[in-house]
């Protein structure tokens, strides 16, 4: 799949690591850094905009080393780019960490998974039909 893109900042094309990753690293776009204190949050721009075909997303997800190490990761994970954005890309960033993290230019700061979905349509129904599980959830199936 070819998906247009437009890359306004100085730093490469989000692209895969490997033959099998999933996710694409997204790089900070800044001009000045940025200092996130424990519990902040900001929106980081990345200087990319893209159009998707209808029918795909992308999710914008952590980096698993950023929020393993640094306490660093997406607060809206997993968020997403719908098929008819064309703003600039921004990842809402969350230190979740006791110290300051200081986000650089060229920064990895998340993962860009794009991903088909489909559409829904509703059914009014006054009965769903039964399951083993019925009712259970938030813990029902297991620890």
């Amino acid at each position: 799949m070819t998906i247009k893109i437009i890359n306004k900042s100085s730093h490469d094309l989000p692209h895969y690591e490997t033959e099998a990753s999933a996710g694409m690293d997204l790089r900070a776009h800044l001009e000045d850094k940025i200092i996130l204190g424990p519990l902040e949050r900001i929106i980081v721009k990345t200087g990319l905009f893209i159009e998707l075909p209808v029918g795909y997303e992308a999710q914008v997800r952590p980096r698993s080393g950023l929020a393993a190490k640094k306490g660093i990761t997406v607060l809206n994970a997993p968020g997403t780019i719908d098929a008819d954005y064309r703003g600039e890309i921004g990842v809402i960033l969350v230190n979740l960490s006791k110290e300051a993290f200081v986000i650089n230019d060229g920064e990895r700061i998340a993962q860009l998974v794009i991903a088909k979905h489909e559409r829904a349509n509703w059914e009014n129904v006054e009965i769903l039909g039964e399951t083993d599980r019925g009712e259970g959830g938030f813990g029902s199936t297991g620890v």
